[in-house]
């Protein structure tokens, strides 16, 4: 199989590039720059803006299965910043695919397309998309996984997977802020931090994507369908936060911050950087604060029947490969 993976040079985008040249497929990576890890698993490689319909082409022609893992996250910025590569980067993708005949595109979504700002517990796919949202994130991923279901046809078939807090080696986004943020006193739980969460093992979510892309084909039963990932069971915050930490060799966090006090500095912060057109993302915001103070975990019934999902690679030991990992670069 020949298969392009957008956005593989990311966490989970040069995990699912592994697993696939793991297995003997053919991989082009499309990026935004170059990345020596990507070279070192025989990708090739294709430098681009996904806003860029040209760009976009380029690098489809000529493969198998799209895996459009490629998008801007984050809590902060301009809606413009985040439209442009989830939403017009999407519909560029869209567009090259059945130029070029490709039966297969698999989108990454975020399970944040369904958080309304309360709690979601054990929802599943029938869970609504709420018509507005208080971050440009989950907002433009919501518009990006419609239109990538809605492209579901008898020549293209489309899934959408919605993986809750990928984590693991690797990961060069929420660890590394955990880490920098308890070292220097500066985190706290929200509430208490007691709430229930869903989190997925970084190579859970990458089998995942192949396990779709294997059972996808035009008419087939998963496709135009979206799924949620997850270990398939729940945590506390605050003690997988901990986990985390102790990996890392951190001492643990024990301070909280009310949800009231919390919510008004978020909101007080988007105010500031939205009148003053900060451009880098608010200490904290009020989507922030309800993604860690509310109930949120998932039913993947659907997945572990439709995609053959399972969660291999239990919380224990991949909580051992993380702490193994972090020791392994710092020596």
């Amino acid at each position: 199989m020949k298969a392009l993976v957008t956005g593989g040079g990311g966490f989970l985008g040069s995990a699912i590039a592994r697993m696939l040249r793991e297995r003997g497929d053919e991989v082009r990576s499309f990026s935004r720059q170059l990345y020596p890890a990507l070279n070192q698993l025989g990708v090739e490689q294709h430098c681009g803006d996904l806003a860029s319909a040209t760009a976009v082409d380029r690098a489809i022609q000529g493969m198998d299965v799209v895996f459009h893992v490629g998008a801007k996250a984050g809590f902060g910025g301009p809606y413009r910043d985040y439209y442009r590569p989830n939403v017009i980067g999407t519909r560029n993708v869209i567009a090259a695919c059945p130029r070029h005949g490709i039966a297969k595109l698999v989108y990454t979504s975020t399970p944040s397309v369904v958080h309304t700002g309360g709690d979601l517990n054990g929802v599943n796919e029938s869970a609504p998309v709420p018509r507005h949202f208080q971050a440009h994130y989950p907002a433009t991923k919501a518009i990006a996984e419609r239109e990538v279901l809605a492209a579901n046809s008898a020549t293209l078939a489309t899934v959408a997977l919605r993986p809750h807090l990928i984590w693991g080696p690797g990961d060069n986004h929420l660890l590394p802020r955990l880490i920098n943020r308890a070292k220097a006193g500066k985190f706290r739980f929200i509430g208490g931090g007691t709430n229930l969460i869903d989190i997925i093992y970084i190579d859970n979510a990458a089998m995942a994507h192949l396990q779709a892309a294997d059972r996808l084909a035009p008419g087939s039963p998963i496709a135009g369908n979206a799924y949620f990932l997850s270990q398939g069971q729940p945590v506390e915050m605050r003690e997988f936060v901990n986990q985390l930490l102790a990996a890392a060799g951190v001492p643990p966090v024990a301070t909280n911050i009310s949800y009231r006090t919390a919510y008004a500095i978020g909101w007080m912060l988007e105010l500031i950087h939205t009148a003053f057109n900060i451009k880098s993302e608010p200490r904290l915001s009020r989507f922030v604060v309800k993604q860690f103070a509310t109930h949120h975990w998932f039913d993947i019934t659907a997945a572990m029947r439709d995609l053959g999902y399972e969660p291999t690679i239990s919380t224990a030991e991949g909580l051992k490969r993380l702490s193994t990992a972090l020791i392994t670069s710092h020596t």
